[in-house]
């Protein structure tokens, strides 16, 4: 009997967090081809671990060198008929670079975690935010 193997896609990301005159800010990317608000995520390469892959993604989305602060959480969806799952790690920006637009990512904001909530377009993220606003 033949099984039909469906590869799920793996991706890593973060909350990556930073501290602004005593008030604290994420960061929330816009992709203008999904039009969608959401965090710095993306797949992972070959031999990389998740969280290699997770801190890579936030720098080559943001623009920001950051480091693992703990894990945040969880997300699973289908994207394009495949099952996909991705992993969340609370970040703290070490150093922030000019933002630059690129393919994948035309904007990235800072904003407080109430507000973070409110823009980001993905109830699955909004609830992750939700639960990791007094991670650290």
């Amino acid at each position: 009997m033949a099984t039909n193997r469906i590869e799920v896609i793996q991706s890593a990301g973060g909350l990556l967090w930073r501290e602004i005159a005593g008030s604290r800010e994420l960061a929330l990317i816009y992709r203008r081809r999904y039009d969608d608000w959401t965090l710095p995520k993306g797949q992972l390469n070959a031999g990389e671990s998740w969280q290699e892959a997770a801190l890579r993604e936030v720098k080559g989305e943001t623009g920001c060198r950051a480091e693992i602060i703990n894990f945040a959480g969880c997300v699973g969806y289908v994207f394009q008929s495949r099952p996909k799952i991705v992993l969340y790690w609370n970040m703290r920006l070490i150093a922030a670079s000019h933002f630059q637009p690129n393919a994948e990512v035309d904007r990235l904001q800072w904003l407080q975690p109430t507000a973070a909530i409110q823009r980001l377009t993905f109830m699955d993220e909004k609830e992750l935010v939700q639960k990791n606003v007094s991670a650290w």
